[in-house]
C-alpha cells in the first residue's frame, strides 16, 4: 500500500488571489480535500472537481482524525483552514492527533496569508515593532490559560 499524505493549508483571507501557489498545487494535487464546511464551500468556487470532506464547527478534532485516517489508506489529503495553517490553523491538533493515531503518514505544512497580515495591508496599517498576537478564541484553549497569557 501507497505511504499517504496529508498537506495542511493555509489558503488564506479567502480569494485565490490571495492563496499562495504552494496552496493551489497542494489543493489541485489531492485526492481529498477536507476543511470546515465554509471553508469547503468558499474553495468549491475555485477547485469545483475535488473531492470534499466537510465538518461544522466545533468538530475540529473529528474532521482532523477523518484526514490522518484518509490519509492512513493510502490518500493524498489536503486539511485546509482560513489564514495560515500554522498560525491558530490546523497543523499543531494533526501533528498532535497523528501522534496519538501512530500514524505512519507523511506531514506536511503549507503556510497560509493570515488575518493578521492581511487585514493591516487592507487598513493601510502594517504591523511593525512589538507585534504580538493572541487568539481569544476559547475553542481549542480554556480561556483561563488565554486570560493568563
Amino acid at each position: 500500500m501507497t505511504k499517504g499524505k496529508l498537506i495542511v493549508v493555509g489558503f488564506g483571507p479567502g480569494s485565490k488571489g490571495d492563496m499562495t501557489l504552494r496552496a493551489v498545487e497542494a489543493i489541485e494535487t489531492a485526492d481529498i480535500v477536507t476543511g470546515y464546511t465554509t471553508y469547503v464551500k468558499i474553495l468549491k468556487e475555485f477547485f469545483p472537481d475535488k473531492n470534499y470532506k466537510a465538518t461544522g464547527m466545533m468538530k475540529e478534532i473529528d474532521r482532523c482524525r477523518m484526514a490522518i485516517e484518509d490519509a492512513m489508506a493510502g490518500n493524498k489529503v489536503a486539511m485546509v483552514s482560513s489564514g495560515d495553517s500554522g498560525i491558530y490553523g490546523m497543523t499543531g491538533l494533526i501533528y498532535e492527533l497523528a501522534f496519538e493515531m501512530n500514524a505512519d503518514i507523511e506531514i506536511e505544512s503549507v503556510p497560509g496569508v493570515t488575518a493578521a497580515s492581511s487585514g493591516a495591508s487592507v487598513l493601510g496599517a502594517p504591523l511593525m515593532h512589538d507585534v504580538c498576537l493572541i487568539s481569544l478564541s476559547d475553542l481549542m484553549t480554556p480561556i483561563e490559560k488565554i486570560m493568563k497569557r
